[in-house]
């Protein structure tokens, strides 16, 4: 059987349970259902996921300084969270040793003996020869007598300047023992004991050289060690040794 053909403007016959023409009535809606499973929901949250829910959202805002929050994702850029940058190990050879030569040796200057010719001052000398042992120079009638025993140095005094120079025996020349002790000319016995006064007081012109015998009284069976020529007092050479 078919269903009555509508031939006019007027809407199908109403249907069983629904508004005529508009087919069957929906079943009606249980409206107590979504309310239960929302609070069912809330119920769960709140027993089981508060706390990590809570934690999570307390994490994602943090305060600042100024008591604003921001996210935590809103963090500082990775470089500067970490800091400047290390900069990078560069291993660098040790420089080679370099060789140091050591320094020169300072040479002990060479010991004068008698025979050698040293210089002092305005002059250079040379000691021919050293005698102990004298008791008297002179003569029986002009001399003199040690107080000890006369030492005689025979030497050469030559003038080595551009000018005159005055040869002092007993302002240029002085005798040392093994004790330490210092003993002067006796320019009376070497008045005595050379020509013309030889060695008191001579001038000597440059070139020319005087040859006169120096004393000394020192004590009976004194060891003299060296002699030591004085350089003067005007000058900034060094004064000259003899070692006996």
């Amino acid at each position: 059987m078919t269903a009555p053909h509508n031939p006019g403007p007027y809407p199908p016959p109403p249907t069983a349970g629904g508004p005529p023409g508009y087919g069957p009535a929906a079943p009606p809606k249980t409206k107590w259902l979504v309310p239960t499973l929302i609070g069912v929901a809330a119920v769960l949250v709140l027993c089981c996921g508060g706390p990590v829910l809570l934690g999570t959202i307390v994490g994602e805002e943090k305060p600042d300084a100024a008591g604003n929050t921001a996210p935590a994702s809103a963090s500082a850029p990775a470089s500067q969270a970490a800091g400047p940058p290390a900069p990078a190990a560069t291993t660098t050879a040790p420089p080679a040793p370099t060789k140091t030569e050591a320094p020169p040796t300072k040479q002990a200057p060479k010991t004068a003996r008698v025979g050698d010719t040293v210089r002092a001052g305005d002059f250079e000398y040379t000691v021919h020869s050293v005698k102990c042992g004298i008791a008297r120079v002179g003569t029986d009638f002009l001399g003199k007598d040690a107080q000890g025993t006369y030492c005689r140095v025979d030497l050469t005094a030559k003038n080595v300047t551009r000018k005159a120079q005055s040869f002092y025996a007993d302002a240029t020349l002085t005798a040392h023992d093994s004790a330490g002790r210092e003993y002067d000319v006796d320019t009376t016995a070497g008045l005595y004991g050379n020509n013309n006064g030889k060695g008191l007081r001579s001038d000597v012109n440059p070139g020319n050289a005087l040859r006169a015998n120096v004393f000394f009284d020192v004590p009976k069976k004194t060891k003299l060690t060296k002699l030591v020529f004085d350089a003067g007092l005007f000058t900034f050479a060094e004064d000259a040794e003899v070692v006996l």
